[in-house]
């Protein structure tokens, strides 16, 4: 298992240094010419005329060392991420990194409480549709874990947010865009505020990543009921709690936590549209307007992180696989 996890961390290395590659190419292919926009924004009409403008631009990218040809800054570029340097924001200043260490709190908080809604829902809701296939509470709870998985997220928090929330007036839970940016209390600095903040996006992202995990697990409890050493533990006269929860969904659940991995990485990538929906100052929202200012170093440094993470995280569900299947680690 040691060689095994020492093998694949030296091949993801490749792997992030080509998504970094691809990054990198594919914000210098942008059109438009920031440096010229943010000069007409601050000062649209300089004294001195064109040859003014100009100087000036000429000035900016040769102190934000956007001057070099292409392969330079490449070069450069590549150099100073093996070092750990993700360059400087072109707007604020500050290391590329600053806002998403900032938004990272946020983000994660916010996806494992999606996470933590698709699982408790999920996995019940999958057993329970399994023990009663083809009956009516199956075609109900199979007909919604379509509509979710169908549904885009975005609608799903809309419809959440107007007819249940506010349609029949459960509670007094805040929305995102009602309070300002930098009011936003994390859960360990204010629990119930932040409760009240986060549960409606949360719920909208976990009922979208529950349904596809609900379909699986179903599937996966259908081809394990039908095993023999199932057909033996009835024979024995075992309970059928002890027979789907110590036999049936034990294994039934090796084949969905590659499916976990996937709904971790989808949920981090996810967020944006509940982010940007709700106000919440976190990685999603952050990145929208490092695009929407063309702050290249830091999109850059956003989606290096989040691919890296995304590598990795699916190898720590590769070994979780091996251990939780014999099979598996000793091929």
């Amino acid at each position: 298992m040691r060689n095994y996890i020492i093998r694949r961390t030296l091949i993801n290395i490749p792997v992030v240094l080509l998504v970094a590659t691809l990054v990198f190419f594919a914000t210098n292919v942008l059109p438009g010419d920031f440096v010229a926009q943010r000069i007409a924004a601050n000062n649209p009409t300089p004294d001195g005329g064109q040859e003014a403008i100009d100087a000036q631009i000429k000035k900016i990218r040769q102190d934000l060392g956007i001057d070099d040809p292409v392969p330079v800054r490449y070069v450069k570029y590549i150099g100073n991420l093996m070092r750990g340097d993700f360059g400087t924001s072109y707007q604020s200043g500050r290391s590329a990194i600053s806002d998403f260490k900032e938004g990272a709190p946020y983000t994660i908080q916010l996806s494992l409480m999606a996470l933590f809604v698709a699982l408790v829902t999920s996995i019940p809701i999958g057993i329970l549709s399994a023990i009663r296939q083809d009956s009516l509470i199956d075609y109900f709870l199979r007909f919604f874990s379509i509509l979710f998985v169908a549904a885009p997220n975005f609608w799903v928090a809309t419809m959440l947010l107007l007819y249940i929330v506010r349609g029949i007036n459960i509670g007094p839970v805040t929305i995102g865009w009602d309070v300002p940016l930098t009011q936003h209390p994390l859960i360990w600095e204010d629990p119930m505020g932040s409760l009240k903040l986060f549960i409606i996006p949360a719920i909208a992202g976990g009922l979208a990543s529950g349904a596809g995990i609900m379909r699986l697990l179903r599937s996966q409890m259908l081809e394990v009921l039908r095993q023999d050493y199932i057909r033996t533990a009835w024979a024995k006269g075992m309970r059928e709690r002890v027979v789907i929860t110590r036999h049936a969904l034990k294994n039934a659940l090796i084949p969905v936590l590659t499916v976990i991995g996937l709904t971790i990485a989808g949920l981090l990538s996810g967020n944006v549209v509940f982010e940007y929906l709700f106000n919440i100052p976190g990685i999603g929202n952050r990145i929208l307007t490092a695009i929407n200012r063309r702050d290249v170093p830091v999109v850059q440094s956003f989606v290096v992180i989040i691919a890296t993470f995304i590598v990795f995280v699916n190898l720590a569900i590769d070994v979780l696989y091996g251990l939780v299947d014999p099979r598996i680690r000793l091929s």
